[in-house]
Formats: structure tokens, sequence, C-alpha cells
């Protein structure tokens, strides 16, 4: 949705609101200040004219939000994400249960985009934010800070604010166990495929990939080769090892996408996975046990990280002395085919 009065015009009037609505200006002023006096319907025309238009009169953000829109709004960096189902529908479970809806943003990593989603927070048609994308918007944020801002909950990936709440996996500890369980199998060689750098979620599964490194008795030799989170970079991160003909006994991969890659390029080469080299993954997206061999990997509970970011976001909406909440849930070790004692 993009606006209908871009900035390079004349500031939109509150006339403009009244024609695209189909309603009078008195109404509209009406659905601004006095919205308890204006029917559903016609404050719904009225607020996504709003939206539309980016009309933003200095009392709007306030007046509207004293009727809640029973709407969460949801931003997320690509719906074409795997992870993504799976916490949409523990979302929306809850939201259902409790009266409200999801709206969903699809930001395509784009400040554009970003900063017209928000448009729903700042005219009242939203009362409360659910942010995948790691960070907070670049563009349209100062309109809903200080004393507007509506609750925020922070999904997967935490944001750098102490004041914003987060739910997610713990990826330390899951990533130390799957380190752990690739050394009990006899692996003396461990690489891991990252997800690039300064790549949050990759860095702090490093972090535990090295952590079980370090724990673990023997010399255990481990380094690190940089990809980009999808099957093209797991096939690129086995052409560089081989390349340089350092090889593991085993890849941990920063996610499945990346150990599907690299489960493809070691069969290209002629390699059987375990037999040859294990190949551990993290997410369990739904085609992890689809591909040959199936992947032994971390399963991310998606569907309870959305129900417990909902809670708290809605916890947060009906009371906003609420404390920020900051909550980690398990990863657990799914072993299926890929991994295997190291080759003798």
């Amino acid at each position: 949705m993009s606006p209908l009065n871009p900035s390079n015009e004349k500031a939109t009037t509150i006339e403009d609101v009244a024609k695209l609505a189909g309603v009078s200006i008195a109404t509209v002023s009406r659905a601004i200040h006095d919205p308890h006096k204006v029917a559903e319907s016609t404050r719904k025309k009225v607020t996504n004219a709003i939206a539309r238009t980016g009309y933003t009169a200095n009392a709007m953000a306030q007046s509207l939000r004293m009727q809640r829109s029973k709407m969460v709004m949801m931003l997320v960096p690509s719906i074409a994400d795997p992870n993504f189902t799976g916490i949409l529908i523990g979302l929306e479970k809850v939201a259902q249960l409790r009266g409200y809806g999801v709206l969903i943003g699809n930001t395509q990593g784009q400040v554009a985009l970003e900063e017209t989603h928000l448009r729903f927070l700042s005219t009242g048609m939203a009362d409360g934010l659910i942010l995948l994308t790691g960070h907070k918007p670049v563009a349209g944020w100062p309109q809903v800070t200080n004393a507007n801002l509506p609750p925020v909950v922070g999904v997967g990936k935490q944001l750098n604010d102490e004041n914003i709440s987060f739910i997610g996996i713990d990826d330390r500890a899951a990533s130390k166990v799957a380190t752990e369980y690739l050394v009990s199998l006899g692996h003396k060689k461990i690489v891991f495929i990252s997800g690039g750098k300064g790549d949050l979620l990759s860095d702090l599964r490093e972090e535990g990939y090295l952590a079980g490194l370090a724990e673990s008795s023997g010399s255990i030799q481990g380094w690190r080769v940089d990809a980009d989170g999808t099957p093209e970079g797991g096939r690129s991160a086995v052409e560089k090892l081989f390349i340089k003909d350092t090889l593991p006994t085993a890849f941990f991969c920063f996610n499945d996408n990346t150990a599907i890659g690299v489960i493809a390029a070691l069969r290209l080469r002629g390699h059987r996975v375990p037999e040859d080299f294990s190949v551990m993954g993290f997410d369990d997206i739904p085609f992890a046990h689809n591909v040959t061999p199936a992947l032994t990997t971390i399963r991310q509970p998606r569907q309870q990280i959305g129900e417990a970011a909902m809670t708290c976001l809605l916890d947060q909406i009906q009371d906003r002395t609420q404390p920020v909440v900051k909550k980690l849930l398990h990863g657990d070790l799914i072993v299926r085919e890929s991994c295997g004692p190291v080759a003798s």
C-alpha cells in the first residue's frame, strides 16, 4: 500500500481524507477527536483513508487509540521464509482466541515498505507490533515513539533495545547441543558454515558451536566458512573447502537451507552422506525430512514462539504496566539420517 500523496507534493489535508472516505469534513473531525460518536463502519473508512493519504493531525493518533482497533501489525522481512508459517500459526491462534486480527507487512528489506506499514500504528489501525525483522524500523519510527509508542515484541532476532520484549529460541544452547552430538559421533574436524558476517543468529549459533568444541575432550579442530543462508551458499562453501583441500568430517550449518546445499554439493562430487561426511542443520524447516538423506537438525518450536509472542503483546496492550519480557525457548535435537559416526 502506497500513500496517495507522495512527500514531494503538497501536504495532505482533512479535505483529502474526507473525499477518499466518502464522508464530510465534520465526520472526519469527529472520527479523530470523538471516535465514540462515530459509527464503527464510518470510523474504519476514515482511518483507512488516513493511512492511505498519510494524513497526520497532531491529536489523531492519541484520539483514535482511545478505541482499540483489535488488530496487530506484524512486520516480516520475507513471507517466503520457511520459518514464517509456523510462527504465524501460533500468533494467529492466540490472537483469534482473544478477539484480535493480524495484519502482515512483508517489508522485503525495503525502508519505504517499513514506513508505509507503520502508518497502521500511527493512525491507530493497529494496537501493537510484532517484529520478525531483527531491527526497529529505520523509517516511520519517530512518529510512533516515546509516549505514543504502542507495545512492541521482537521475535526470532533480538532487537537492540532493552525496553522491547523478545521471544525466541536459545540459539547458543541449541547449537552447543548440536556440536556435542557431532563430537559424540567421533568427529574431530567440524566446520561451521555461517550465515555471513554480521548476521546475529549466525553469530549466536557460532558461539554455541565454539562452546561445544571447547568443552569436548580431546583435540577438536574447528573453523568457519562464510555463506549466506541459502542452498547456493551451502554449495559454494563446499567448493571453497575442496579448493583449499581443508576438509572436515562434519558440517554444522547455520540453517537447514545451507545444509541442504551442502548435501547437494557433496553428492554431486560423488560423496555419501553420512558415510563420508556428516551434515547438521538448524531450524527443522518443513523440507528437512524430505531431503535425501533426511536432515539431522535443531527444531525450533515455531508455533510456541508465535503463541508466546502474541500472548506477551496482547498482555501489554491491555496493561501498559506489564514488564518487559525476554523469553528463550528450548530447541530440540532431531536425529535423522544425515549424521553418523566418523568414517574410519
